[in-house]
Protein backbone atom coordinates (compact mmCIF):
# COMPACT_ATOMS: atom_id res chain seq x y z
CA UNK A 1 0.00 0.00 0.00
CA UNK A 2 2.54 2.19 0.55
CA UNK A 3 4.35 2.36 -3.13
CA UNK A 4 4.64 5.51 -4.82
CA UNK A 5 2.84 7.81 -1.81
CA UNK A 6 4.68 10.73 -1.14
CA UNK A 7 5.36 11.27 2.17
CA UNK A 8 6.82 14.61 3.60
CA UNK A 9 9.31 13.69 7.07
CA UNK A 10 9.94 15.91 9.45
CA UNK A 11 12.64 15.34 11.93
CA UNK A 12 12.77 17.19 15.01
CA UNK A 13 15.87 17.32 17.43
CA UNK A 14 16.84 14.07 19.59
CA UNK A 15 18.81 11.12 19.82
CA UNK A 16 16.16 8.78 18.14
CA UNK A 17 16.84 10.53 14.88
CA UNK A 18 19.62 8.34 14.24
CA UNK A 19 16.62 5.70 14.64
CA UNK A 20 15.27 7.73 11.67
CA UNK A 21 17.47 6.51 9.12
CA UNK A 22 16.43 2.93 8.99
CA UNK A 23 13.09 4.47 9.21
CA UNK A 24 14.04 5.85 5.94
CA UNK A 25 15.40 2.87 4.54
CA UNK A 26 12.36 0.69 5.27
CA UNK A 27 10.57 3.69 3.56
CA UNK A 28 12.25 3.42 0.20
CA UNK A 29 12.47 -0.25 -0.13
CA UNK A 30 8.67 0.08 -0.17
CA UNK A 31 9.19 2.45 -3.47
CA UNK A 32 7.84 5.71 -1.21
CA UNK A 33 8.82 9.01 -2.32
CA UNK A 34 10.45 10.66 0.80
CA UNK A 35 11.20 14.68 1.36
CA UNK A 36 12.86 15.30 4.57
CA UNK A 37 12.52 18.58 6.48
CA UNK A 38 15.28 18.65 9.64
CA UNK A 39 15.30 21.31 12.30
CA UNK A 40 18.44 22.76 13.08
CA UNK A 41 18.97 20.98 16.39
CA UNK A 42 18.14 17.86 14.56
CA UNK A 43 20.86 18.26 12.15
CA UNK A 44 23.43 17.87 15.58
CA UNK A 45 22.34 14.31 15.95
CA UNK A 46 22.23 13.27 12.43
CA UNK A 47 23.74 15.03 9.39
CA UNK A 48 21.57 16.06 6.59
CA UNK A 49 23.65 14.63 4.69
CA UNK A 50 23.01 10.79 5.81
CA UNK A 51 19.26 11.79 5.29
CA UNK A 52 20.14 12.47 1.43
CA UNK A 53 21.71 9.46 1.18
CA UNK A 54 19.40 6.70 2.57
CA UNK A 55 16.02 8.55 1.65
CA UNK A 56 17.77 9.85 -1.79
CA UNK A 57 16.27 12.98 -1.38
CA UNK A 58 16.54 16.54 -0.95
CA UNK A 59 16.46 17.51 2.89
CA UNK A 60 15.39 21.14 3.72
CA UNK A 61 16.67 23.01 6.91
CA UNK A 62 16.87 26.64 6.91
CA UNK A 63 13.23 28.09 5.86
CA UNK A 64 15.30 30.91 4.26
CA UNK A 65 18.08 29.46 2.48
CA UNK A 66 18.17 29.05 -1.13
CA UNK A 67 15.77 30.11 -3.93
CA UNK A 68 11.93 31.53 -3.43
CA UNK A 69 10.23 30.99 -6.80
CA UNK A 70 8.56 28.35 -4.90
CA UNK A 71 7.48 28.85 -1.21
CA UNK A 72 8.97 25.69 -0.14
CA UNK A 73 6.92 25.35 3.01
CA UNK A 74 3.60 25.38 1.38
CA UNK A 75 4.72 23.77 -1.93
CA UNK A 76 6.25 20.52 0.11
CA UNK A 77 2.99 20.55 2.06
CA UNK A 78 0.90 20.07 -1.34
CA UNK A 79 3.32 17.41 -3.03
CA UNK A 80 2.81 15.26 0.20
CA UNK A 81 -0.11 12.46 0.67
CA UNK A 82 0.68 12.42 4.46
CA UNK A 83 3.43 14.52 6.86
CA UNK A 84 4.97 12.40 9.47
CA UNK A 85 7.32 14.01 12.10
CA UNK A 86 9.33 11.36 13.80
CA UNK A 87 11.08 11.90 16.44
CA UNK A 88 8.55 14.61 17.46
CA UNK A 89 10.83 16.29 20.66
CA UNK A 90 8.65 17.66 23.20
CA UNK A 91 9.58 21.31 21.90
CA UNK A 92 8.32 20.47 18.76
CA UNK A 93 4.94 19.07 20.13
CA UNK A 94 4.90 22.38 22.28
CA UNK A 95 5.19 24.69 19.31
CA UNK A 96 2.87 22.66 17.12
CA UNK A 97 -0.14 22.87 19.73
CA UNK A 98 0.33 26.31 19.94
CA UNK A 99 0.41 27.25 16.32
CA UNK A 100 4.58 28.63 16.61
CA UNK A 101 6.05 29.01 12.82
CA UNK A 102 9.46 29.82 14.15
CA UNK A 103 11.17 27.20 11.81
CA UNK A 104 10.99 25.29 8.77
CA UNK A 105 8.96 22.37 10.24
CA UNK A 106 6.90 23.77 12.34
CA UNK A 107 5.59 26.57 9.45
CA UNK A 108 5.36 23.15 7.05
CA UNK A 109 2.76 21.45 9.85
CA UNK A 110 0.97 25.07 10.46
CA UNK A 111 0.61 25.33 6.77
CA UNK A 112 -0.47 21.06 6.05
CA UNK A 113 -3.87 21.01 5.20
CA UNK A 114 -2.70 17.07 4.84
CA UNK A 115 -2.98 14.27 7.36
CA UNK A 116 -0.27 14.43 9.83
CA UNK A 117 1.42 11.66 12.31
CA UNK A 118 3.84 12.23 15.16
CA UNK A 119 6.03 9.82 16.84
CA UNK A 120 7.58 11.18 19.85
CA UNK A 121 10.42 10.51 21.76
CA UNK A 122 11.87 12.36 24.90
CA UNK A 123 12.71 11.44 28.59
CA UNK A 124 9.96 9.62 30.82
CA UNK A 125 9.30 12.76 33.21
CA UNK A 126 9.35 15.29 30.03
CA UNK A 127 7.05 12.98 28.31
CA UNK A 128 4.53 12.87 31.65
CA UNK A 129 4.80 16.57 32.45
CA UNK A 130 1.63 17.72 32.97
CA UNK A 131 2.20 20.76 29.86
CA UNK A 132 3.39 17.67 27.20
CA UNK A 133 0.74 15.74 27.55
CA UNK A 134 -1.53 18.96 27.58
CA UNK A 135 -0.26 19.53 24.65
CA UNK A 136 -0.41 16.16 22.75
CA UNK A 137 -4.19 15.70 24.34
CA UNK A 138 -4.51 18.98 21.79
CA UNK A 139 -2.83 17.43 18.60
CA UNK A 140 -5.03 14.84 18.94
CA UNK A 141 -8.13 16.86 19.36
CA UNK A 142 -6.66 18.73 16.07
CA UNK A 143 -7.14 15.07 14.04
CA UNK A 144 -3.43 14.75 14.81
CA UNK A 145 -2.62 10.56 14.77
CA UNK A 146 -0.06 9.89 17.14
CA UNK A 147 1.96 6.72 17.60
CA UNK A 148 2.97 6.38 21.16
CA UNK A 149 6.27 6.07 22.29
CA UNK A 150 7.24 2.59 23.82
CA UNK A 151 8.90 1.90 27.10
CA UNK A 152 12.16 0.97 27.40
CA UNK A 153 15.45 2.10 28.34
CA UNK A 154 16.03 5.58 27.31
CA UNK A 155 19.41 7.26 26.25
CA UNK A 156 19.33 8.91 29.73
CA UNK A 157 19.60 5.86 31.65
CA UNK A 158 15.84 6.30 32.05
CA UNK A 159 13.76 3.34 32.43
CA UNK A 160 10.01 4.31 31.41
CA UNK A 161 7.90 5.81 28.64
CA UNK A 162 9.51 7.98 25.70
CA UNK A 163 11.45 5.20 22.91
CA UNK A 164 10.11 6.22 19.44
CA UNK A 165 8.21 3.26 18.65
CA UNK A 166 10.64 1.27 16.20
CA UNK A 167 10.90 1.96 12.57
CA UNK A 168 9.16 -1.33 11.49
CA UNK A 169 6.30 -0.55 13.73
CA UNK A 170 6.33 3.01 12.14
CA UNK A 171 6.06 1.11 8.39
CA UNK A 172 3.36 -0.93 9.37
CA UNK A 173 1.52 1.90 11.37
CA UNK A 174 1.38 3.31 7.43
CA UNK A 175 0.77 0.56 5.39
CA UNK A 176 -2.62 -0.08 7.67
CA UNK A 177 -2.82 4.07 7.14
CA UNK A 178 -3.27 3.55 3.02
CA UNK A 179 -4.45 0.52 3.29
CA UNK A 180 -8.48 0.56 2.18
CA UNK A 181 -10.71 -0.58 5.55
CA UNK A 182 -12.77 -2.73 2.46
CA UNK A 183 -13.56 -5.06 5.87
CA UNK A 184 -14.69 -2.26 7.96
CA UNK A 185 -17.68 -3.41 10.31
CA UNK A 186 -16.57 -7.21 9.55
CA UNK A 187 -15.77 -9.52 12.66
CA UNK A 188 -13.13 -12.04 12.06
CA UNK A 189 -11.75 -14.80 14.32
CA UNK A 190 -8.21 -15.92 13.20
CA UNK A 191 -6.62 -19.21 14.85
CA UNK A 192 -2.76 -19.44 14.72
CA UNK A 193 0.26 -21.48 15.86
CA UNK A 194 0.07 -25.21 17.05
CA UNK A 195 -2.15 -26.77 20.16
CA UNK A 196 -0.37 -28.89 22.76
CA UNK A 197 -1.85 -31.75 24.26
CA UNK A 198 -0.02 -33.04 27.82
CA UNK A 199 1.36 -36.75 28.21
CA UNK A 200 2.34 -35.59 31.93
CA UNK A 201 3.70 -32.83 33.99
CA UNK A 202 6.47 -31.43 31.16
CA UNK A 203 5.59 -33.53 28.12
CA UNK A 204 3.18 -33.05 25.40
CA UNK A 205 2.09 -33.62 21.47
CA UNK A 206 2.37 -30.91 18.94
CA UNK A 207 3.34 -30.16 15.29
CA UNK A 208 5.41 -27.59 14.03
CA UNK A 209 2.89 -25.05 13.29
CA UNK A 210 4.77 -21.52 13.77
CA UNK A 211 1.38 -19.10 13.35
CA UNK A 212 3.35 -17.07 11.09
CA UNK A 213 0.40 -17.90 8.45
CA UNK A 214 -2.58 -16.75 10.95
CA UNK A 215 -0.53 -13.80 12.41
CA UNK A 216 -0.31 -12.38 8.57
CA UNK A 217 -3.85 -13.08 8.36
CA UNK A 218 -4.44 -11.24 11.59
CA UNK A 219 -2.23 -8.38 10.75
CA UNK A 220 -3.76 -7.83 6.75
CA UNK A 221 -7.32 -8.18 8.48
CA UNK A 222 -6.85 -5.40 11.11
CA UNK A 223 -5.19 -2.79 8.49
CA UNK A 224 -7.99 -3.39 6.21
CA UNK A 225 -10.50 -2.54 8.90
CA UNK A 226 -11.87 -5.43 10.05
CA UNK A 227 -12.47 -6.34 14.08
CA UNK A 228 -9.92 -9.49 14.77
CA UNK A 229 -9.93 -11.54 17.05
CA UNK A 230 -6.64 -13.98 17.10
CA UNK A 231 -6.68 -16.62 19.00
CA UNK A 232 -3.24 -17.87 19.48
CA UNK A 233 -1.54 -21.36 20.60
CA UNK A 234 1.93 -21.17 21.84
CA UNK A 235 4.73 -19.69 19.29
CA UNK A 236 7.19 -17.23 18.85
CA UNK A 237 6.11 -13.90 19.82
CA UNK A 238 5.12 -11.61 17.01
CA UNK A 239 3.66 -8.22 17.15
CA UNK A 240 0.41 -7.25 17.14
CA UNK A 241 -1.57 -4.28 17.35
CA UNK A 242 -4.80 -2.95 17.99
CA UNK A 243 -5.99 -6.95 17.96
CA UNK A 244 -7.71 -8.82 20.80
CA UNK A 245 -5.83 -12.04 21.08
CA UNK A 246 -6.49 -15.27 23.40
CA UNK A 247 -3.57 -17.72 23.78
CA UNK A 248 -4.63 -21.20 24.23
CA UNK A 249 -2.55 -24.32 24.38
CA UNK A 250 -5.21 -27.39 23.85
CA UNK A 251 -7.81 -28.07 21.56
CA UNK A 252 -10.25 -27.85 24.05
CA UNK A 253 -9.24 -24.49 25.06
CA UNK A 254 -9.22 -23.54 21.58
CA UNK A 255 -12.95 -24.79 20.73
CA UNK A 256 -14.26 -22.73 23.42
CA UNK A 257 -12.35 -19.61 22.67
CA UNK A 258 -13.77 -20.00 19.51
CA UNK A 259 -17.21 -20.57 21.08
CA UNK A 260 -17.20 -17.47 23.18
CA UNK A 261 -16.52 -15.53 19.79
CA UNK A 262 -18.52 -17.26 17.27
CA UNK A 263 -22.27 -16.41 17.54
CA UNK A 264 -21.66 -12.57 16.40
CA UNK A 265 -18.58 -13.24 13.96
CA UNK A 266 -18.65 -12.87 10.18
CA UNK A 267 -15.87 -15.39 9.53
CA UNK A 268 -14.06 -18.28 11.28
CA UNK A 269 -10.46 -18.27 9.48
CA UNK A 270 -9.16 -21.82 10.82
CA UNK A 271 -5.29 -20.98 10.61
CA UNK A 272 -4.19 -23.33 13.41
CA UNK A 273 -3.05 -26.47 13.62
CA UNK A 274 -4.67 -28.30 16.48
CA UNK A 275 -2.90 -31.54 17.25
CA UNK A 276 -5.35 -34.66 15.58
CA UNK A 277 -4.21 -36.41 18.46
CA UNK A 278 -3.95 -36.77 22.27
CA UNK A 279 -3.11 -39.27 25.14
CA UNK A 280 -6.00 -40.98 26.62
CA UNK A 281 -3.93 -41.24 30.04
CA UNK A 282 -2.32 -37.98 31.35
CA UNK A 283 0.06 -38.22 34.01
CA UNK A 284 0.24 -35.59 36.89
CA UNK A 285 3.50 -36.41 37.25
CA UNK A 286 6.84 -36.63 35.40
CA UNK A 287 6.69 -40.03 33.91
CA UNK A 288 10.50 -41.48 34.65
CA UNK A 289 12.33 -43.44 32.27
CA UNK A 290 12.33 -47.26 33.33
CA UNK A 291 14.47 -48.57 30.42
CA UNK A 292 11.91 -50.79 28.69
CA UNK A 293 10.32 -47.85 26.59
CA UNK A 294 7.12 -46.51 26.94
CA UNK A 295 3.62 -47.19 25.09
CA UNK A 296 0.97 -44.58 24.81
CA UNK A 297 -2.79 -44.56 23.67
CA UNK A 298 -3.72 -42.33 21.45
CA UNK A 299 -7.21 -41.13 20.88
CA UNK A 300 -8.73 -38.95 18.31
CA UNK A 301 -9.49 -35.34 19.39
CA UNK A 302 -12.71 -34.00 18.79
CA UNK A 303 -13.10 -32.50 15.14
CA UNK A 304 -13.31 -28.36 15.92
CA UNK A 305 -13.86 -26.64 12.41
CA UNK A 306 -16.25 -29.74 11.60
CA UNK A 307 -18.09 -28.68 14.28
CA UNK A 308 -18.13 -25.12 13.94
CA UNK A 309 -18.76 -26.04 10.24
CA UNK A 310 -22.08 -27.83 11.32
CA UNK A 311 -23.41 -24.74 13.46
CA UNK A 312 -22.88 -21.66 11.40
CA UNK A 313 -25.21 -19.40 10.43
CA UNK A 314 -23.81 -16.56 8.42
CA UNK A 315 -20.32 -16.93 8.76
CA UNK A 316 -17.84 -17.36 6.64
CA UNK A 317 -15.41 -20.58 7.22
CA UNK A 318 -11.89 -20.50 6.02
CA UNK A 319 -9.78 -23.89 6.98
CA UNK A 320 -6.47 -24.99 5.25
CA UNK A 321 -5.48 -28.47 4.54
CA UNK A 322 -1.62 -29.19 4.71
CA UNK A 323 -0.84 -32.13 3.19
CA UNK A 324 1.97 -34.03 1.65
CA UNK A 325 -0.07 -36.15 -0.68
CA UNK A 326 -2.82 -36.22 -2.80
CA UNK A 327 -3.59 -32.16 -1.96
CA UNK A 328 -6.84 -31.30 -3.82
CA UNK A 329 -8.36 -34.54 -3.31
CA UNK A 330 -7.43 -34.50 0.51
CA UNK A 331 -8.55 -30.69 0.66
CA UNK A 332 -12.09 -30.84 -1.42
CA UNK A 333 -13.16 -33.87 0.91
CA UNK A 334 -12.14 -31.63 4.04
CA UNK A 335 -14.09 -29.05 2.16
CA UNK A 336 -17.24 -31.33 1.94
CA UNK A 337 -17.29 -33.12 5.06
CA UNK A 338 -16.71 -30.04 7.39
CA UNK A 339 -19.17 -27.55 5.58
CA UNK A 340 -16.21 -25.02 4.55
CA UNK A 341 -16.75 -22.10 2.45
CA UNK A 342 -13.08 -22.23 1.35
CA UNK A 343 -10.54 -24.37 1.85
CA UNK A 344 -6.41 -23.25 1.83
CA UNK A 345 -4.59 -26.40 0.06
CA UNK A 346 -0.83 -26.40 0.67
CA UNK A 347 1.26 -28.82 -0.65
CA UNK A 348 3.84 -29.27 2.62
CA UNK A 349 6.65 -31.10 0.14
CA UNK A 350 6.76 -28.00 -1.98
CA UNK A 351 9.93 -25.56 -1.97
CA UNK A 352 8.97 -22.57 -0.56
CA UNK A 353 5.76 -23.90 1.17
CA UNK A 354 4.79 -24.88 5.11
CA UNK A 355 5.53 -24.64 8.01
CA UNK A 356 8.56 -21.59 9.92
CA UNK A 357 8.94 -19.89 6.21
CA UNK A 358 7.39 -16.58 5.32
CA UNK A 359 6.56 -17.73 1.92
CA UNK A 360 3.58 -20.15 1.11
CA UNK A 361 2.32 -21.98 -2.30
CA UNK A 362 -1.38 -22.58 -2.07
CA UNK A 363 -4.47 -23.23 -3.76
CA UNK A 364 -8.07 -21.80 -3.10
CA UNK A 365 -10.64 -24.53 -3.24
CA UNK A 366 -14.39 -24.06 -2.69
CA UNK A 367 -17.03 -25.66 -4.30
CA UNK A 368 -16.88 -24.37 -7.41
CA UNK A 369 -13.66 -23.49 -8.53
CA UNK A 370 -10.10 -24.43 -7.59
CA UNK A 371 -7.28 -21.44 -7.86
CA UNK A 372 -3.97 -21.94 -8.14
CA UNK A 373 -1.37 -19.56 -6.78
CA UNK A 374 2.30 -18.71 -7.27
CA UNK A 375 4.70 -19.02 -4.62
CA UNK A 376 4.12 -15.08 -2.75
CA UNK A 377 4.78 -14.33 1.08
CA UNK A 378 2.41 -15.10 3.26
CA UNK A 379 1.38 -11.68 3.52
CA UNK A 380 -0.12 -11.28 0.00
CA UNK A 381 -1.40 -15.07 0.66
CA UNK A 382 -3.42 -13.27 3.92
CA UNK A 383 -5.04 -10.51 1.43
CA UNK A 384 -6.07 -12.97 -1.13
CA UNK A 385 -7.70 -15.00 1.58
CA UNK A 386 -9.53 -11.69 2.58
CA UNK A 387 -10.49 -10.72 -0.61
CA UNK A 388 -12.86 -13.69 -0.76
CA UNK A 389 -14.61 -12.02 2.35
CA UNK A 390 -15.30 -8.71 0.90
Amino acid sequence: MLKGKNILLGISGGIAAYKVLDLCSRLKKKDVNLKIIMTKSATEFVSPLSFETMGRCLVYSDLFEGHHENVHHIELVKWADLMLIAPASANTIAKMANGIADNFLTSSYLACYKDVIIAPAMNTNMLKAKATQRNLKTLEDDGVKIIKPEPGLLACNTVGDGRMEEPSEIVDYLDSYFTEKDLAGKKIIVTAGPTVEPIDYVRYISNNSSGKMGYNIANEARKRGAEVVLISGPVNPFKVNDIKRIEIKTNLELKSAIEREFADSDALIMSAAPVDYSSKYVSDRKLKKTGKGLNLELIENPDIIKYFGSIKDKQTIIGFAAETDNLIENANKKLNEKNLDYIIANDLTKWGAGFDVDTNVASIISKDEIRNLDLMPKSELANKILDLLR
